[in-house]
């Protein structure tokens, strides 16, 4: 059974209201044609380089042109084949999102959810360059990120951490500059995944215990949910140049996303204008002409060892006897190209760092199996890291959030005795790489500075927390340092390790707690790990002090954080390499914490209820190909939007985050309208470029406020600008404040600044699943300024359409 993705007043309807009735079969069928036809790229934005891909692509045999959209076996995760005949030295694609996957001498930067709690995107821009440099230097041409799907529907979802926010503006703004980073280094981005990747659990197709084949998780969205959250981010990616976007291995609708003709050929490359490739995840191919008619356009890793083989010599013979016509082929060969040349990746690039070959042969195949000759480097084990440990060391302390501080506890003021307790403060004990999806075996000791999977890298270096504390407070403050890692051990009852650190109490108790979360599983709790939350109870009741840092992919729930003795929270994320080092900058106040959620955190586990992930015990040995359907039904209402639609109270809201300073905002707010004459509810009509109708960027207002510094040291502000839309006639629930500007201010004590927020014609809209438009509702808007999403100092209405 084939079907398509529904776009309809009526289905779009049928979302997110508390009274509507959900039915996924309501996907299965839609009068709109079976195929959306290829649109083929026009090279818009990149006209020199597409003519020259055009060029470059009339000079190939059919073979060639093949090659150049077929993985093959190679020294990188992915390989695109050499044509040496026209200097052509092929593509290495590697992962990933936060290193150099498996590069000897290379960074391990601070995980995507440690960045979006930066609010910061300068620092985006920053670590996607430098991350670039690094590939570049290893002689990577493509870097397989960032991350924008999973956007973070669930907060158990596993690689969550990969991505930045479950909110669509924060994901999209910090997506688009690691986007610009990367590119301006030459070095091309594949934005990932798309789209509605939101869950692990059966990503990929299973067999029952009778050889049944079960088919993906299929994610079930409506048009509506589609543009307003999970595409918002892919439209911005398109909109900056992104080089390549992959498809993901869900089923979208019922299709697979990497043969789903509406969300590839009729929304990206048509809605959106996309100009560069579609490029598959590894085995996420089902079909040969089928998926490229529908718009992939290149097949990876094109090995046997990821399942069957569908382009390649398949290919060949798709081309021959019709199915896939020479003028797509031709189209797939100019989109893989054009951001080659437009990078100018055929201008000196780096050749491959000869380690590749040993790295890959033990990883997926032997250079014996290679089928070409690939060109390396005359020096192996190149160390690109250059001065960015310092770097990592700055964006990971920027990422930290400070959730509490009781008296003033932090930053620590020369305390003469500390204890360290929990597993994850110490160092690693079984290795370096967190690469394998079970790894080397147990994460139960050192720092969690990165989740696991092809997102991970490998560690040339790690800097610990209790590392770190011994160096800042043991030798260079003579403090007495006490810790007990084994978990096990603390919440023994009668502990005798405790009772040997704790005669007297310290003057300050360091816990430190770690959720694992990696590719191919989802989380099972929003609960530290190995008895977290009973290590932090246990300490708290005989310390009255107790510090808790977290390490984590994102959500934790944190029963004990009003404990009277937790006197302050801090939420580390995955900070990369300097883990430590970053950590002790913060408690100890040579860095003022300015870090944000990018999440909420709620009360309790349940309270996330609205979007859990796809996983019942029925579904394990169904006979039901089709069994597994996700259905969104929560809409548009995720993260803060459902907990503001629902009025309920959380733990701590989204934006939320402590300084060790004091910041105010101006009372007056201006907001100034920059069109000329009356606005049409619709933009006018345009030739799309890349990024879709270019009218939808253009800037409609200009919202400004003044904030202040009110403390005694400086730090870093994070004003947000919310928006509360005009209510429809609909039956879909709406937002009541979305999120649409931010700004990261350096301000010293006494200082005020004024900080502008624009809005384009996009921020202002709703999707209209009618008229299949972005629209400006009709009515009085209103805007907010605060620091969080509860936390308003300034408000100011305006009326776009009348």
């Amino acid at each position: 059974m084939r079907s398509k993705l529904l776009y309809t007043a009526a289905l779009a309807s049928c979302i997110g209201a508390a009274t509507a009735v959900w039915n996924h079969n309501d996907y299965l069928y839609s009068p709109t044609p079976d195929e959306i036809p290829n649109p083929d790229a026009t090279g818009s934005e990149w006209e020199d380089a597409f003519a020259r891909a055009s060029n470059f692509v009339s000079q190939l045999t059919t073979e060639e042109k093949v090659g150049l959209v077929s993985g093959t076996e190679g020294p990188c995760v992915g390989n695109i084949a050499p044509i040496y005949r026209l200097n052509f030295t092929g593509l290495c694609i590697q992962n990933g999102p936060l290193a150099l996957e498996q590069g000897t001498y290379s960074s391990v930067f601070p995980a995507g959810i440690t960045i979006a709690a930066t609010w910061d995107k300068n620092i985006a821009y920053e670590r996607g360059s430098q991350m670039a440099a690094e590939f570049r230097g290893k002689g990577s041409q493509v870097l397989l990120g960032p991350v924008a799907g999973p956007l973070g529907r669930s907060g158990l979802g596993g690689r969550n951490w990969e991505g930045f926010s479950p909110d669509p503006y924060l994901t999209g703004e910090l997506f688009t500059e690691t986007i610009l980073g990367i590119q301006d280094s030459g070095v091309q981005a594949c934005a990932k995944h798309y789209i509605g990747n939101e869950q692990e659990t059966q990503r990929q197709p299973s067999q029952n215990e009778d050889g049944t084949t079960i088919e993906s998780v299929s994610s079930n969205i409506d048009d509506r949910t589609m543009h307003e959250l999970y595409l918002w981010p892919f439209q911005q990616a398109v909109k900056a140049g992104v080089a390549s976007v992959m498809c993901s291995y869900n089923r979208l609708n019922q299709t697979y996303g990497c043969q789903n003709s509406k969300a590839q050929n009729g929304i990206l490359k048509g809605e959106l204008g996309f100009q560069g490739y579609v490029m598959s995840d590894w085995g996420a191919t089902h079909s040969g002409a089928f998926a490229i008619n529908a718009g992939e356009d290149m097949d990876m890793p094109g090995t046997a060892s990821f399942g069957p083989v569908f382009f390649n010599q398949n290919l060949i013979e798709s081309v021959k006897n019709g199915s896939v016509s020479m003028d797509r082929l031709d189209d797939m060969c100019r989109r893989v190209m054009t951001p080659y040349f437009h990078l100018n990746q055929d201008k000196g690039f780096p050749a491959m760092d000869p380690v590749n070959e040993e790295l890959n042969a033990v990883l997926f195949s032997s250079p014996d199996e290679y089928k070409y000759n690939y060109t390396y480097g005359p020096v192996a084990n190149v160390d690109v890291r250059g001065n960015h440990g310092a770097e990592i060391r700055k964006q990971a302390a920027d990422g930290i959030v400070l959730l509490k501080n009781t008296n003033n506890t932090l930053p620590l003021k020369s305390p003469k005795h500390i204890t360290v307790f929990g597993n994850d403060a110490g160092d690693f004990t079984n290795g370096m790489s967190v690469f394998y999806f079970n790894g080397v075996g147990n994460y139960e000791y050192g720092v969690l500075a990165a989740g696991g999977g092809s997102g991970s890298g490998l560690f040339t270096y790690l800097v610990s927390p209790l590392e770190a504390i011994k160096q800042r407070a043991g030798f260079r403050e003579k403090t007495l340092v006490q810790y007990v890692l084994n978990n096990s051990a603390i919440i023994e009852e009668n502990s005798p390790y405790l009772k040997a650190l704790l005669p007297s109490s310290p003057d300050v108790c360091l816990v430190f707690l770690k959720s694992w979360a990696t590719e191919g599983e989802d989380r099972t709790s929003l609960h530290s790990d190995w008895n977290g939350d009973e290590v932090v109870e246990k300490i708290a009741s005989t310390c009255p002090n107790t510090v808790v840092v977290t390490h984590s992919n994102g959500v934790n729930v944190l029963p004990w954080a009003d404990h009277p003795n937790v006197t302050a929270i801090l939420a580390a994320h995955l900070p990369g390499q300097e883990a430590g080092s970053s950590i002790v900058d913060v408690l100890w106040g040579d860095v003022n914490p300015s870090g944000h959620l990018p999440y909420t955190i709620a009360k309790r586990q349940s309270d996330y209820s609205f979007a859990p992930i796809q996983n019942s015990t029925a579904l394990q040995n169904t006979d039901d190909p089709i069994a597994w359907q996700s259905d969104f039904k929560e809409g548009v209402l995720i993260d803060y939007r459902h907990f503001d639609y629902y009025n309920k109270t959380v733990q701590y809201e989204f934006g939320y985050g402590l300084s060790y300073t004091t910041f105010s905002i101006g009372k007056s707010i201006s907001i100034t309208p920059l069109s000329n004459g009356e606005l049409s509810a619709l933009p006018a009509d345009a030739k799309i470029i890349p990024g879709g109708n270019p009218n939808l960027w253009e800037v409609l207002y200009r919202i400004s406020i003044t904030v202040k510094n009110t403390g005694q040291v400086a730090g870093a502000a994070v004003p947000q600008l919310y928006l509360s839309l005009p209510k429809e006639m609909t039956e879909a629930a709406s937002a009541v404040n979305v999120l649409r500007g931010f700004e990261k201010v350096q301000l010293q004590p006494g200082e005020a600044r004024n900080v502008t927020f624009q809005l384009t014609r996009r921020d202002l809209s709703r999707w209209d699943v009618t008229r299949q438009q972005w629209a400006i509702p009709s009515g009085l808007m209103q805007a907010y300024v605060g620091f969080s999403s509860r936390d308003f100092r300034v408000a100011g209405s305006f009326t776009p359409i009348r």
